[in-house]
């Protein structure tokens, strides 16, 4: 069993001292043994402290990896929490857009259904107004025809001795019509 409290040296087996004895160890042989043991202590010493070096190396090292891991965690974490907001949000905005461009859809057709409803009414006024101007038209120019007839029914015609007192049936004749006035009283 080591006792942990028991630390040797190689300055503790070269300081040493071992007591003297009638019959005891060659003296030579102790010391060179002192000496290899020494040696071989500092070596083991040296060994150890390069060892422990390197692990403190190490363990810095491996700390240092630690944190990077954990950063590198956090970062992707981050990341993926980026790109799940990112891709909400676009989202979001896609729906705001859809809706805007459907009201706005919604308010052009129902701008062009009014004024489609308006140009309807228009033109029926305007298909009104034309018919009572042609009907307007109509009594104007029958109206103008029957005082044509009736000056020429009521005017004495020249008679055809020269005299004027013709006594025969006046004949009354008829005025041609110009063709756009037959058109016009036909609607």
């Amino acid at each position: 069993m080591i006792d942990e409290t028991f630390h040797l040296t190689p300055l503790d087996v070269r300081r040493f001292e071992f007591g003297r004895s009638m019959r005891g160890y060659d003296p030579a042989r102790v010391e060179e043994f002192r000496s290899q043991a020494a040696d071989e202590l500092e070596r083991l010493t040296r060994i150890n402290q390069e060892l422990e070096s390197k692990s403190k190396g190490f363990t810095e090292q491996l700390r240092a990896f630690r944190e990077r891991d954990k950063a590198l965690n956090d970062a992707l974490i981050s990341a993926q929490q980026l790109r799940a907001e990112i891709r909400e949000q676009a989202e979001r905005e896609a729906q705001l857009i859809l809706r805007e461009a459907r009201a706005e859809a919604e308010r052009l057709q129902e701008t062009m259904k009014s004024e489609l409803r308006d140009l309807r009414d228009e033109l029926q006024n305007l298909e009104r107004a034309r018919r009572s101007y042609l009907a307007q038209l109509r009594v104007l120019v029958e109206r103008q025809l029957a005082e044509i007839q009736a000056s020429e029914t009521a005017t004495p015609r020249p008679s055809s001795n020269g005299d004027g007192d013709d006594q025969g049936p006046s004949r009354t004749v008829a005025a041609p019509t110009p063709s756009w006035l037959d058109s016009l009283m036909k609607e």
